[in-house]
């Protein structure tokens, strides 16, 4: 059976030595590159299965490379190995088509996991940062979740507890039309079209 063929990519060279240390016994390594632009030109020429690459990247941003890489390799997943914690850089990432997000300070065995689980299909969200995102296990789920504002989460989860309209506009200090315009909000976000169906992904956890 044929390894796993992954590209590097990261602007300091200690890191894609470790990397390359951790993974190159399980996997075949087919490249590292410093920055953005250079991973797009290597993708699109060796055809990864998988990417490793940090968010920040000279030249072009690690997100940008793998929004350009995912429309024109759809089938190529991104690893995101990174010091950033922050939760607008993990939900620019799954937008941009991420199967992983590993935070740096987790250290290169987590990594070796994220890999191995990315390839299979999975997601894989660093553990500092499971407390939110480790019960999610698909992108689209992943990505759906991040686009819900903190506002919306609340009016969410409000409606799971059974409260009407009336009643979560007295508690957020909103009117009612704002309350509505955050359940339709909310609706299109997630792709459902009815409060039972926000209910129950509410009640599942699946958006928090």
């Amino acid at each position: 059976m044929s390894k796993a063929r992954i590209l590097l990519a990261d602007d300091h060279a200690i890191v894609i030595e470790g990397e390359r240390a951790v993974l190159a016994e399980h996997f075949e390594i087919v490249g590292a590159v410093s920055d953005g632009r250079s991973l797009l030109e290597a993708a699109l020429s060796l055809k990864p299965d998988l990417i490793v690459l940090d968010v920040s990247m000279p030249l072009l941003s690690g997100i940008e490379a793998a929004s350009h890489i995912r429309a024109r390799l759809p089938e190529v997943k991104f690893l995101f190995f990174t010091m950033h914690s922050e939760i607008s850089y993990l939900q620019a990432a799954f937008e941009a088509g991420a199967a992983g997000y590993v935070l740096k300070s987790a250290g290169n065995k987590e990594l070796l996991g994220a890999v191995q689980k990315a390839l299979e299909g999975q997601i894989y969200v660093s553990a500092d940062l499971s407390g939110y995102w480790g019960h999610l296990r698909h992108p689209d789920q992943v990505a759906k979740a991040l686009r819900l504002s903190s506002r919306e989460r609340e009016v969410l989860y409000l409606i799971a507890e059974g409260k009407s309209s009336k009643e979560i506009a007295g508690i957020l200090s909103i009117s009612i039309k704002t309350v509505s315009f955050h359940r339709e909000n909310i609706k299109r976000k997630l792709g459902v079209r009815t409060i039972a169906g926000l209910t129950r992904n509410a009640i599942a956890g699946r958006f928090m």
